[in-house]
C-alpha cells in the first residue's frame, strides 16, 4: 500500500485548498491511500522557543507522519502571489533541527497542487515552493501540474467537488504521482 501524507496550507473552515485535500483522499487510485494532516495549532516559528522548549508535539508527530509515508502531497494556496505564511511556517518546524531534515524530507516523493478563485490557480505559489523544496531535498514530481483556478465555481457549499473536468485532472494527477512514489 502506497501512503501519502496530504497537507492543505489553509487554516480557513471553508478553505477551498482542504476541500481539494479532502477531493484527492476520495480519488486515490487503487493500492493508495492519502493521510490527511493539518498544520492547525503549529505555533509561529521561534528559535527561541525551540531552544527552551525544544519541538512541539503536533509537529514532531507530523514529522514523524511525513517521514514514515511514501509522499507528501502539498495543497498550496497562493496568497499575494506566493506562498502563504502558515504553511511555511509548518515547512520551517518541519525542517528543525536542521540535522532532521534529511529523515523527514530527505529524497522524499512531493507533488504540489492547488486551488485559488482567482483565474490562474496556484501557478506562483506552485514555482515559489521549487527552491524551498530543493533546499529541503526532497524529489519533486513535475509530471503533471493541478492548478484549480475560479475553484468557488468546482466545489459545492460543502465543499465537494462537482466539477467533471477537474475530478478527471485530479484523479489523473493523483496517478501519476503514486506511480512516481512507486518507482523506488
Amino acid at each position: 500500500m502506497t501512503t501519502i501524507v496530504g497537507i492543505a496550507g489553509s487554516l480557513r473552515k471553508g478553505s477551498l485548498n482542504a476541500a481539494l485535500l479532502r477531493a484527492a483522499a476520495r480519488s486515490m487510485p487503487p493500492g493508495s491511500m492519502l493521510e490527511q494532516a493539518t498544520i492547525a495549532g503549529i505555533p509561529l516559528y521561534d528559535g527561541d522557543v525551540e531552544a527552551a522548549q525544544g519541538i512541539p508535539s503536533l509537529v514532531a508527530s507530523l514529522k514523524d507522519r511525513i517521514a514514515a509515508a511514501d509522499g507528501l502531497l502539498l495543497v498550496t494556496p497562493e496568497y499575494n502571489n506566493s506562498i502563504p505564511g502558515v504553511l511555511k511556517n509548518a515547512i520551517d518546524w518541519l525542517s528543525r533541527p536542521d540535522s532532521d531534515i534529511a529523515r523527514v524530507f530527505g529524497g522524499k516523493r512531493v507533488a504540489l497542487i492547488g486551488a485559488s478563485p482567482g483565474g490562474f490557480g496556484t501557478i506562483l505559489s506552485q514555482n515559489a515552493w521549487l527552491p524551498v523544496l530543493k533546499t529541503l531535498g526532497t524529489d519533486l514530481w513535475a509530471g503533471k501540474r493541478l492548478l484549480v483556478s475560479r475553484a468557488r465555481t468546482v466545489f459545492d457549499e460543502a465543499g465537494n467537488l462537482t466539477d467533471a473536468k477537474v475530478a478527471e485532472q485530479l484523479t489523473a494527477f493523483l496517478q501519476g504521482f503514486v506511480t512516481f512514489v512507486g518507482q523506488r
